[in-house]
């Protein structure tokens, strides 16, 4: 019904190739930060139920693989590489960025949360660039999707763009109030 491994497969494909345009239009925002502060935390908080889903999805896979659910043991583990190295410091840095920029937004606090924000972000594009660079050959496979629970895995991710976009809208006042405090901080804005 909602095509077992090859859907779950299906599901992380879609919602990545989701996040690599969500990502794309948020890292341009760091070209310039200073303008562009509120589309980044506008972005970054549009983010995060697509980045909790695909680390759902994926950590589903994980489970059932080491669960011992045959059709996931026999699509057999990620390379040694990935599955050792890249993934845990990839989810680590992930749930890192994301937690440290909301908090950021949360107290207005710059220093060590900024810092924590800015490093985590460095070792997560590291991770990410391998990980992509590992699965694009199959993401437009998995684009592609014909199987059973097509509308289902539809459904899911457009549930996790619309928590994220009322996630966006509703913080909009912090990330303004963020802006003017970061803008007053070096002169452009008066409080």
């Amino acid at each position: 019904m909602t095509g077992g491994s090859a859907g779950n497969a299906r599901l992380t494909g879609r919602t990545a190739a989701v996040l690599l345009v969500l990502l794309a239009l948020e890292g341009a925002t760091i070209l310039s930060i200073r303008a562009l502060l509120l589309p980044h935390v506008f972005l970054g908080f549009l983010l995060v139920p697509p980045v909790l889903l695909k680390l759902g999805s994926v950590g589903w896979r994980m489970a059932a693989y080491y669960r011992s659910r045959e059709e996931y043991v026999r699509l057999g583990p990620p390379h040694p590489l990935l599955r050792a190295i890249v993934a845990p410091v990839l989810a680590a840095s992930t749930v890192t960025l994301f937690a440290s920029g909301i908090a950021v937004v949360a107290t207005r606090r710059a220093g060590l949360l900024l810092a924590l924000h800015k490093a985590s972000f460095v070792v997560w594009f590291g991770a990410m660039s391998v990980h992509v660079l590992w699965h694009a050959r199959s993401l437009p496979r998995l684009v592609a999707d014909r199987l059973p629970g097509r509308r289902l895995r539809l459904g899911v991710l457009a549930a996790a763009l619309a928590l994220g976009l009322v996630l966006a809208l509703t913080t909009i006042p912090l990330a303004d109030r963020w802006q003017d405090g970061a803008t007053a901080a070096i002169g452009l804005d008066a409080r």
